[in-house]
């Protein structure tokens, strides 16, 4: 079963496929306000849909994804957080949603009693949400309106550090453009989260191998031939 991530050590995926971060890590940290840190294995639920809101959290190392589930026993992965990002703020009294790690992770765990006695905390917060406002409306496009080998390129795009967004530094002259990805997430995972099926995904991920796009090394690691190559088949140019 292949593994989808990213070859940067402690890195997954935010929701926004544009290339910004929700909010920057060690700017934010957690433990500058009383946070205490907690360690997570692989696939470690850290709480579920309807548990009551009792603390946020800061990802300090590793990957979560938060998904929600349907009726009918579906999944839509709704974010893929990397380090730096704040996770748990709900409107109501229970968490909208499930946050279940990626790989071995450590967050940062704080009290919501702690963010209301402290303005500079929630300064922070502010802007942290009206980025991830942002990266929602980005993927609300994703799943609205790209095809599926665009969304599959982008997700891609994604796990390559500073190219394919705002600011994108190109390709390094001197030197090939190609990038080594490392894999965490499986294929169904994938799909929950592009709203695509496991065998649409398999498809596109076959079809742009056999274009030369991608190599599969191994079960858990692609790569990229050409990072412009594949920028291009985002449908952002």
């Amino acid at each position: 079963m292949a593994y989808l991530g990213t070859e940067t050590a402690g890195m997954g995926v935010a929701a926004s496929l544009g290339g910004a971060r929700v909010c920057e890590p060690r700017k934010t940290s957690f433990a500058d306000f009383g946070g205490k840190t907690a360690r997570h294995e692989t696939h470690a639920v850290i709480f579920y849909e309807g548990d009551p809101v009792k603390r946020l959290y800061e990802l300090v190392s590793g990957s979560v994804m938060l998904y929600k589930l349907l009726p009918d026993g579906r999944r839509q992965v709704v974010e893929v957080l990397r380090p730096g990002d704040i996770f748990g703020l709900a409107g109501g009294e229970e968490y909208d949603c499930t946050a279940e790690t990626l790989t071995d992770s450590e967050v940062q765990e704080i009290d919501l009693r702690s963010v209301e006695r402290s303005d500079e905390l929630q300064r922070t917060l502010t802007k942290c949400l009206t980025n991830q406002m942002q990266a929602l409306h980005e993927h609300a496009v994703l799943l609205g309106r790209k095809s599926a080998i665009e969304r599959v390129a982008s997700f891609f795009m994604h796990l390559v550090p500073d190219r394919g967004g705002l600011g994108c530094v190109g390709p390094n002259e001197d030197a090939d453009d190609g990038f080594d990805l490392k894999l965490h997430m499986t294929r169904q995972e994938i799909a929950d989260y592009l709203g695509l099926t496991i065998e649409t995904v398999s498809r596109v991920v076959s079809d742009l191998k056999r274009k030369g796009v991608i190599r599969v090394d191994k079960a858990d690691k692609i790569h990229l031939n050409r990072v412009c190559g594949l920028c291009q088949m985002t449908g952002m140019h």
